[in-house]
């Protein structure tokens, strides 16, 4: 057949497709997908349902869960509640100062010849720092002491005057105005001898000012002029500064509520023990004693300030360094568990008690002091109760929970509970060490 000679069938030349009586197919196949559909869901949850079964039934394949099967147990912390001595500390950051702060200053003006110290030195008190031109002033001495030389001179020969008129005038042989008149030239010589000795001091102190020396021992800073320069007795910078650093001081601030408390603590003893820290808290630099509180409260801070003394024998506090500072006020005796260890609820202050059968039970207790890693308890626990330090959280009261130590022990016996042969009675031994170890292991964690 030629390709063009093919006709296109007419539309209504095709015939109808006979229709299906009632629908009973179209239905028939909805209840059959219907069917295979819930076969496969029972399929699916009943293999989910053998699995878990079969986990739980097993130890090897679900170390950590509860006998019988069921929810995991919680792996938890645990420490011991125990006695021990809390210490009762104010914190406060301090500022370390001098004991004593001196400018080395001139006290004459003129040329400074000599410089006698080394920057950053150890000095004495009294020692010779520095030396100034000493020609003027002594020259000035010179003619001080010249002049009260001649006024003591003049000053003889009036008395020695008076004493001729005055036995004259016994045997009336002078005018008694020539006597008072002599004894008047005498009191005026005496206070002209007084007047020269006054200024022969001055210039004699004058040159001892020529040579700086050390008022006061401790560490000379930087200079600030050299040896060459003219230097005077106004100029408020100085030559350098002398700091005495042992002994030194710190000065902190007390919280105005707890000056009570450091009264009371002094009342009790006359040494309270300071320590300074650095400023990140874990390197001490030095132990002191408190010395005092200050006289009134800061009304804009409401502290009060404080000093303390450190002998700084090592030379570890420096002057106007910035210091965390621990007063020690006294020592209070009390059963304490680790800070971790204590959770706050609605209903209060708590702590989980882990009893002989491995479960826990919600114990309501009171806190007392704390430190940074300790609390202490004054109501709700003894000593020797062991309480839960982590996985709190997901605890409550009456669960069974799983120590680290028991863990440890379970996952060294259970590649060796399916064992058989000869080789499983050998491997007894090594299963019983490796629990004894997970047992030293959890030994720290009771005593932290």
């Amino acid at each position: 057949m030629n390709p063009q000679e093919v006709k296109a069938t007419p539309p209504s030349a095709i015939p109808p497709a006979s229709p299906t009586p009632s629908g009973k197919p179209a239905k028939r196949s909805r209840w059959v997908g219907s069917l295979v559909a819930l076969a496969l869901v029972g399929l699916v949850g009943g293999a989910a349902w053998y699995l878990i079964q079969r986990s739980t039934s097993d130890p090897a394949q679900g170390p950590g869960r509860a006998p019988g099967g069921g929810r995991p147990l919680v792996t938890v912390g645990e420490a011991v509640a125990r006695k021990a001595e809390l210490p009762v500390i104010i914190d406060a950051l301090g500022t370390v100062i001098p004991a004593t702060t001196v400018t080395l200053r001139p006290q004459v003006s003129g040329l400074l010849t000599q410089v006698l110290f080394t920057e950053g030195q150890m000095v004495k008190k009294g020692q010779l720092l520095a030396q100034i031109d000493a020609r003027p002033f002594e020259q000035a001495l010179m003619q001080a002491e010249g002049t009260r030389r001649r006024d003591e001179a003049q000053l003889d020969n009036a008395r020695l005057t008076l004493e001729r008129y005055r036995t004259l005038l016994s045997q009336d042989s002078i005018a008694r105005q020539d006597v008072d008149t002599q004894a008047a030239l005498v009191k005026q010589l005496e206070g002209t001898v007084m007047t020269d000795k006054a200024q022969e001091g001055t210039a004699r102190l004058n040159l001892n000012y020529t040579r700086l020396t050390a008022p006061a021992s401790g560490r000379i800073g930087l200079r600030t002029v050299d040896a060459g320069n003219y230097v005077t007795s106004g100029d408020t910078a100085g030559i350098a500064t002398i700091t005495q650093i042992a002994p030194i001081d710190v000065q902190f601030s007390v919280p105005q509520d707890r000056v009570a408390d450091v009264l009371a603590a002094q009342a009790q003893t006359a040494s309270l023990g300071v320590t300074a820290f650095d400023r990140t808290r874990k390197a001490e630099l030095d132990k002191g004693l408190f010395s005092t509180l200050d006289n009134l409260v800061d009304t804009s801070t409401g502290t009060v300030k404080a000093k303390a003394r450190f002998e700084n024998a090592a030379g570890a506090l420096f002057p106007n360094q910035f210091v965390n500072v621990q007063l020690l006020l006294r020592t209070v005796s009390a059963t304490v568990v680790p800070v971790t260890a204590v959770r706050t609820g609605s209903s209060g202050d708590y702590v989980y008690v882990i009893n002989e059968d491995h479960t826990v039970s919600l114990r309501k207790v009171k806190r007392g002091l704390a430190t940074v890693g300790l609390m202490a308890i004054t109501e709700g626990l003894k000593d020797g109760e062991r309480v839960v330090t982590e996985g709190g959280d997901r605890l409550q009261d009456g669960m069974k929970v799983q120590l680290p130590g028991a863990q440890a022990a379970s996952g060294a016996r259970s590649p060796r509970s399916g064992a058989s042969g000869p080789g499983a009675g050998a491997s007894a031994p090594r299963t019983g060490a490796s629990a004894a170890g997970g047992h030293r292991r959890q030994r720290p964690a009771q005593n932290p």
